[in-house]
């Protein structure tokens, strides 16, 4: 049978490359993956510094069990120019940072120890998707997912295709599967396939004879099965198991059954109409880049899921790691999955390059049930006939069950997608030049399209560069930010015509010098770079069900002077609440309802405080008392939640509010510590800005500086296990707080 286990330890790293060299032991650093070639600071940093060469070489003894077996390195992905060798010989490259690729060590390996060498080069290379232009992200350079060694017959299974025809019957499934055959030897033999639930139990099997190098099975008649949706993402597991006269082999990959359809009149899943609410993201972090393992990777997605409450992600602009989608298709958040590039378009070397691109991604993720539509485009490009009639073509070719789409910000572009998936930044203040419109929230269909017949239609961004915003920017900044979003996000729930939007973008992230506010960092996120929310995150969580969570966030620091001229009004609260009550001091508590006039079609409006619904006398005018603020949110007409908004805010409680204390040890596994500093009613102090040192005792690290500032009130970093179990003890010391220490347990 296949052994495929984790080949991340023990490699060692140094910068620069020399072919003449690859042969040889290399002295540097022992790290292990995923690793970027170097650790940025949070800001104001010169991303030049890892576009270049960087070595990583590893032995690998031959062991009894390589005889007669092929062996090879799979590599998740590598930034960006990659080349393999094995004992100084160059056995495989991949031009592509996002994709996997294969590296087969079977002819060259030798009895004793074998020396593996592998070049990373991160120069921006202009032949090399997405490079060649400017790009809006970094590409940081590095063996930045797992690396694993594979073991199978000479005779294995390359890849399945699985199908779901008639899925809502959940009846019958259809497999195509691929064989790897390197040595050209005789495929004859049998394969037998069989789905079984999350349990274990077997549901269905079916056996055939290999017919050649591919070979497609159906298992029909299935009954009792249930569908894959985002409120019950069923999950099924079907193993193919291959027997020849080189051996056997066997491979599973997890599937759904369900339908998703782009429709002119919206989206439809499973034949119910499902509005598209979710936000773009980048998969970076701080300090580390690109390299971050699967705790990282999946707490992405429940944050879209279960704090911000979306129903979609777009993976702007690359496709990315496997553990994010899987972590998709489990908890049921749908995936826009889309090809590397960023405006630009290089020459047909660069294109052919790019069309291989949809053939990796739509290969590596074609039984994600998660992944409703291909981007097929290069993000915000011009049209170029030939070039997207191929990607399209070819999308098609490979996976008839999902439609296409191709995501561009100018109008009247040539249709040859599917979906027409559009970048509207059209909303803007009056005073904006160019094409902005004051308050033209999106525009019309038709305009954007130049396309007068019905078609499914998508917004993919909104809002980002049109308003930055920092998450301790002053609070008018902070409402009007939310106001933004809460705009188009009525909007579009209004319009049948639209299948929903992504909006730009989920978080912080760090960027080249031709882009953001000058240090590195592009704020457009309503997250910052640590997944601290930004006021206008609450736009999105507060659409949620209050069952799912009860969100009650006045966008205010509750000072009398914070914004122009004085005062907090107009107050947005972001509420999933039937009402509120509002207490102003020692004045009566009042009932609010939401705002629908202004906001008529969201789920949950939020409630606006101003002189429709208070008086001056409340809140007072400039040069008088400001008093304490509680809000009560009321769900069926009982009290499920208090805000208490202190007139004299002071710096009380220091926490420190680690995502988990649990580790796992040999993994890279590396969990998320947000620190922040409270007032008495538990809300952030928004200007905050002590240091605060850090401190680690066991077998793990800091990524990023131990001495630290808070920003807004907040500060965080991801602690990292090592490779042997033990315990962590993170202190921490600030100011004019008692030191706190938290404990994290690291297994085996």
């Amino acid at each position: 049978m296949r052994k495929y286990e984790s080949f991340n330890g023990n490699w060692t790293f140094s910068e620069g490359f020399d072919a003449a060299k690859a042969g040889q032991p290399l002295n540097g650093e022992t790290v292990r993956l995923p690793h970027t070639a170097v650790e940025l600071p949070y800001n104001y940093f010169d991303e030049t510094s890892y576009q270049k060469a960087f070595t990583y070489q590893k032995v690998i003894a031959w062991e009894a069990g390589f005889e007669g077996r092929e062996v090879s390195l799979v590599f998740d992905g590598a930034m960006a120019d990659s080349e393999v060798y094995l004992n100084g010989e160059k056995i495989a490259f991949h031009r592509d940072g996002y994709t996997p690729f294969e590296a087969r060590l079977t002819a060259g390996l030798k009895p004793g120890d074998n020396i593996v060498t592998v070049k990373i080069d991160g120069s921006e290379n202009p032949e090399i998707p997405p490079f060649g232009g400017m790009i809006d992200y970094l590409c940081y350079a590095g063996i930045y997912r797992d690396v694993w060694l594979k073991v199978a017959s000479p005779v294995s299974i390359r890849n399945m295709k699985i199908e779901t025809p008639e899925a809502l019957s959940a009846s019958t499934v259809t497999v195509r599967v691929d064989l790897a055959n390197p040595q050209t030897l005789p495929t004859t033999g049998t394969l037998r396939v069989s789905i079984a639930d999350k349990a274990g139990t077997v549901v269905g099997t079916v056996t055939a004879d290999v017919a050649g190098d591919s070979t497609t099975l159906t298992i029909d008649g299935l009954t009792g099965l249930a569908l894959w949706d985002i409120d019950n993402p069923v999950l099924y597991t079907l193993t193919a198991e291959l027997e020849t006269a080189s051996g056997t082999d066997a491979l599973s990959s997890r599937f759904g059954f369900r339908t998703a359809e782009f429709t002119a009149d919206g989206f439809l899943l499973n034949g119910k109409p499902l509005k598209l609410r979710g936000l773009n993201r980048h998969q970076a972090w701080p300090y580390s880049g690109y390299a971050m393992g699967r705790r990282a990777q999946e707490k992405d997605a429940d944050i879209l899921k279960f704090d911000l409450r979306c129903n979609i992600v777009r993976t702007s602009h690359y496709p990315q790691a496997k553990s994010f989608i899987e972590r998709c298709d489990d908890i049921g958040l749908l995936v826009f999955e889309e090809i590397p590039g960023w405006q630009h378009i290089g020459d047909e070397a660069w294109k052919t390059e790019s069309i291989e691109n949809v053939r990796r991604m739509i290969e590596r993720d074609w039984n994600h049930p998660s992944i409703i539509i291909w981007g097929v485009r290069i993000n915000e490009s011009q049209d170029d006939h030939d070039f997207y009639a191929e990607t399209n073509r070819l999308a098609r070719e490979l996976d008839t069950t999902r439609q296409t789409g191709g995501v561009r910000f100018i109008t009247n572009s040539e249709l040859l997608e599917d979906v027409y998936t559009m970048n509207d930044f059209i909303l803007g203040l009056e005073e904006t030049p160019g094409n902005n419109r004051g308050r033209v929230v999106l525009r019309d269909r038709v305009e954007t399209t130049g396309i007068t017949k019905p078609i499914p239609y998508m917004i993919t961004e909104y809002n980002g560069h049109m308003y930055p915003t920092k998450r301790f920017d002053q609070e008018q900044r902070q409402a009007e930010h939310v106001t933004r979003h809460l705009l188009i996000l009525d909007a579009v729930a209004g319009r049948d015509d639209i299948s929903g939007s992504t909006g730009w973008c989920m978080f912080d992230y760090n960027t080249h010098k031709d882009f953001g506010s000058g240090d590195r960092v592009c704020y457009h996120g309503v997250l910052d770079t640590f997944r601290e929310p930004k006021l206008a995150a609450y736009a999105y969580s507060s659409q949620g069900d209050p069952e799912g969570g009860v969100v009650l966030q006045p966008v205010t620091y509750w000072a009398r002077g914070e914004r122009n001229i004085g005062g907090v009004l107009p107050l947005i609260i972001l509420t999933n609440c039937d009402y509120l009550e509002i207490k102003f001091g020692d004045f009566e508590p009042k009932r609010i309802e939401p705002d629908r006039e202004t906001y008529p079609h969201l789920a949950h409006p939020p409630v606006i405080l101003d002189m429709r619904n208070v008086t001056p006398s409340e809140f007072g005018t400039w040069g008088r008392i400001w008093r304490d603020g509680v809000i009560t949110g009321y769900v069926g007409g009982k009290a499920v939640k208090t805000v208490v908004l202190p007139a004299d805010p002071l710096p009380t409680t220091l926490q420190i509010a680690p995502d988990d204390t649990q580790l796992r040890a040999g993994e890279k596994d590396a969990v998320r510590v947000i620190v922040r500093v409270l007032d008495q009613g538990g809300n952030i102090l928004p200007y905050y800005e002590e240091p605060v040192r850090f401190a680690v005792d066991g077998p793990g690290r800091i990524i990023g500086p131990s001495l630290q500032s808070f920003k807004g009130g907040v500060t965080g970093f991801w602690l990292e296990a090592g490779d042997t179990a033990g315990t962590i003890t993170l202190s921490a010391e600030c100011g004019l707080f008692a030191a706190q220490t938290v404990t994290f347990t690291v297994s085996a």
